[in-house]
């Protein structure tokens, strides 16, 4: 349970970094920026959530083991690392209602769209960043298919509860206190970030 709750740490916080920074940017350049395609990604992006994830299973098995990453925690980090459509909506919701009149007076004052974004935007997508850290967090937290495939000899928290349970029978009351244990830290995530998570998943909605 302790190794499990460490890998689970190290993928999460790795996983969340690389969602904030992925989905922001690809935000900041959709709402932002016009260009020749843009209707057509934002029209990929929806294709995509048609897809079901099974069917490509085969395909991404693939490329993890030809990338060198199987059985290690950097392949669950790739793959969790990828922003959903759910998460790229909600900072473009948020990113619609600061007005582009800060980047323009940004720019006046010398600043280049990198500062822009750093220094002004992303401080003001904090209640988006909460929702979205709560809503994926908590998906990667109580992910139990793609770690047992992609690394069984890391395991995460999921997998380690799994552990319990063998072809002989089962350690129900070691699963009952571990399950215990596994909700804790989501029921303190939520209670500390509910406000965010309401008012980023209202936000938009009139519209």
């Amino acid at each position: 349970m302790v190794e499990g709750f460490l890998n689970t740490t190290i993928v999460l916080v790795i996983s969340l970094t690389g969602t904030i920074a992925i989905g922001t940017m690809a935000a900041y350049a959709l709402d932002r920026f016009t260009f020749r395609g843009k209707t057509l990604v934002v029209g990929l992006f929806l294709v995509a959530t048609l897809i079901p994830g099974v069917t490509s299973q085969v395909a991404t098995f693939q490329i993890i083991n030809g990338l060198g990453l199987y059985d290690s925690m950097w392949a669950l980090i790739l793959l969790f690392m990828g922003t959903d459509i759910i998460s790229i909506y909600i900072f473009i919701q948020f990113m619609q209602s600061i007005p582009i009149s800060l980047d323009e007076a940004a720019m006046i004052d010398g600043a280049n769209r990198w500062s822009i974004y750093w220094r002004i935007v992303l401080p003001l997508l904090k209640p988006a960043i909460a929702t979205v850290v709560i809503i994926k967090g908590i998906a990667i937290y109580n992910e139990f298919y793609l770690p047992f495939l992609y690394s069984p000899s890391n395991p995460l928290i999921s997998t380690s509860l799994f552990a319990f349970k063998g072809p002989y029978g089962a350690h129900w009351e070691t699963i009952a206190a571990g399950t215990i244990l596994v909700i804790v830290p989501t029921l303190v995530a939520f209670l500390l970030l509910q406000r965010f998570i309401y008012s980023g998943l209202t936000t938009g909605a009139v519209k």
